[in-house]
């Protein structure tokens, strides 16, 4: 996307995790200069970023994955957490920057697993290692920017810095591990029954396109007006799309022919996960002008071409870019 709006654009991670990953299948090493590193070596990253010069970095590295983080806590607090203290750490040492956003997740907040939407001001916390971790980032993130990024003294830093809270994002290309629409996908290809964890949970799910392009008003806004819009932002969907995990995978069965059968899932140790969990982004839509362009149909609709589209062996930076410009041109 970024490719596309004409940016310069420099990219900082590890190898793809899975296979197959979006990067290889949209070649994404031709579209932007990219260095293989860990954010927690703090040494290679100070340089690579000072190498890069960016005006805007936008920080989205992360061990995402709740049920991972059970198996690897130690590793999830490491890049959740210090991985955010190192970016800073490096921005701080950067004279080129002036807008930073954080990216970390709705599942920040202290869950109360009540029926109402969750605002920026609520409490932080999280039962689950990956939760608290960006509960955790989101306070180094407040903490950098009153320590050391202090709106007061805006003029003599230059840098702006504001942390991204998302729903359940979903679209083409992921194929993560123990994630619904991804594990929905193998199973249609392997013509194997689809295991649902928790069919009953609600999740507030849109489209991954919603969000990104919140993330980059907010940074439009950011290096434009500064510190006035230096704090957290949620990019979330409409009450009338948190819907339940199985309403979501009873909609990918019909629309791929009644191929996938649900099966509830019969692991002994059932693995604490958020029952109801539901975002309030009146911020954003008041005061950076984001709003939601796709319903849940409409995003399960373009999710669900996309990977048909890879099963027919189309060309997928293509179908990539055409759902990026229907995005952008609809209403």
């Amino acid at each position: 996307m970024l490719h596309q709006l004409g940016s310069e654009v420099i990219g900082y991670a590890l190898t793809s995790p899975t296979d197959p990953n979006l990067f290889d299948i949209c070649k994404v090493r031709y579209l932007a200069k990219t260095k293989l590193s860990d954010i927690r070596d703090l040494k290679a990253l100070k340089k690579s970023l000072t190498s890069a010069s960016p005006e805007i970095v936008i920080h989205m590295a992360a061990q995402a994955l709740v049920r991972e983080s059970y198996a690897n806590p130690l590793d999830t607090y490491s890049i959740n957490v210090l991985g955010t203290v190192n970016i800073l750490e490096a921005v701080r040492d950067c004279k080129t920057v002036k807008a930073v956003i954080n990216v970390t997740t709705d599942k920040c907040y202290e869950n109360k697993e009540w029926i109402w939407s969750y605002r920026e001001n609520e409490s932080l916390g999280g039962y689950d290692p990956y939760s608290s971790s960006k509960a955790c980032s989101e306070m180094v993130t407040s903490a950098y920017r009153t320590s050391f990024f202090s709106p007061d003294k805006y003029r003599s830093h230059g840098v702006a810095i504001a942390s991204a809270r998302a729903g359940n994002v979903i679209g083409g290309g992921d194929w993560a591990k123990d994630r619904l629409i991804p594990d929905c996908m193998r199973a249609v290809m392997k013509n194997k029954k689809i295991i649902i964890r928790n069919p009953k949970a609600v999740r507030p799910w849109q489209h991954v396109l919603e969000p990104l392009v919140g993330y980059l008003m907010l940074a439009e806004r950011l290096y434009k007006k500064g510190p006035q819009f230096g704090e957290a932002w949620n990019f979330g969907p409409s009450e009338d799309d948190m819907k339940p995990v199985g309403w979501i995978a009873k909609r990918i069965s019909r629309r791929f022919g009644g191929l996938l059968e649900l099966q509830k899932t019969g692991e002994k140790r059932k693995l604490h996960e958020a029952a109801t969990l539901r975002l309030d982004s009146s911020k954003a839509r008041l005061n950076l002008g984001w709003r939601q362009k796709w319903d849940i149909e409409e995003s399960l609709e373009h999710t669900m071409t996309w990977y048909r589209e890879y099963m027919d062996g189309r060309d997928m930076k293509k179908v990539c870019i055409q759902q990026f410009e229907e995005y952008l041109c609809g209403r």
